[in-house]
């Protein structure tokens, strides 16, 4: 079973500057909810109920929602505006919420293993927050999904998509052999972070679900870092690759870039429409 789910939590999200200058950008609302509301629901209609989120400086308001607002609901007790608190009273009773804080930005790697204290010797979910999903149209959540896949296969499991060839210097990229072909199931055999079209060897992204089996701390303390000068999620999940310890699953549904401008607008519009009907 998958019992934690991890959300890193601590950049600046500079490309949302200046909104996110004193707001973290996993506050940004897509409607009336912030991202990593949404990324909390989705992990908890996985099975999942313990949330270990990884800070910084400047996030307390990630913690301040996930927590009793007693002067707030002391003012709208009784009035039309009370049950607006619903959605976010039923995570806080369904669900544990504990905190930790990456001091330096050292890369998604480097702060998933900030957040080991949180873990401990499990297997968990990794949600990056900015990363929208939906099912859309499916019955079950992309980390629904996945965690079926991990009872069956035992190893890492991360989410992909196909992305337009231009666009791989954008992503983590992985190659690999089909091995379901009925639900898109790829056994990994390289991956490359951020490469060059030219240098791509597919166009199969990685997206922001993950589920990662405990050795992967291990294996982050000894990576060095990589593209950027951090260290690189990409290249310890391609250690464990080498071992034929990671399965790479195409989704179902979809999947909205909220760290861009163009993909959080892209959502909005989704989630207002799909509101209306």
């Amino acid at each position: 079973m998958i019992n934690k789910c991890l959300f890193p939590a601590a950049g600046y999200g500079t490309r949302f500057l200046p909104a996110t200058k004193a707001t973290p950008k996993e506050m940004l609302p897509v409607l009336t909810k912030p991202l990593i509301q949404y990324g909390v629901e989705e992990a908890l209609e996985a099975g999942i109920s313990t949330m270990a989120i990884v800070t910084g400086r400047g996030k307390r308001a990630i913690e301040d929602h996930f927590d009793i607002s007693y002067e707030l609901e002391h003012q709208i007790k009784g009035t039309s505006k009370e049950p607006l608190l619903d959605e976010i009273r039923s995570l806080i009773n369904q669900c544990t919420f504990s905190y930790t804080r990456q001091t330096e930005m050292k890369g998604l790697g480097h702060a998933i293993l900030t957040g080991e204290t949180l873990i401990g010797k499990e297997s968990f979910a990794v949600v990056l927050a900015d990363d929208l999903c939906t099912p859309a149209g499916y019955t079950e959540g992309i980390l629904s999904q996945m965690v079926a896949i991990y009872e069956k296969y035992q190893c890492s499991i991360i989410a992909i998509e196909e992305v337009s060839p231009e666009n791989t210097d954008k992503y983590g990229i992985i190659a690999g052999h089909l091995i379901d072909n009925t639900d898109d199931i790829y056994r990994v055999t390289d991956m490359v972070e951020k490469p060059s079209p030219q240098e791509a060897p597919t166009n199969l992204a990685i997206i922001g679900r993950y589920i990662l089996t405990p050795d992967i701390f291990d294996i982050l303390r000894m990576t060095q870092p990589g593209k950027g000068g951090e260290i690189q999620l990409t290249d310890a999940l391609l250690e464990q690759a080498k071992q034929r310890k990671v399965i790479a699953y195409r989704f179902k549904g979809t999947r909205f870039d909220c760290g861009s401008v163009n993909g959080f607008v892209e959502a909005t519009n989704y989630f207002f429409k799909k509101g209306e009907k």
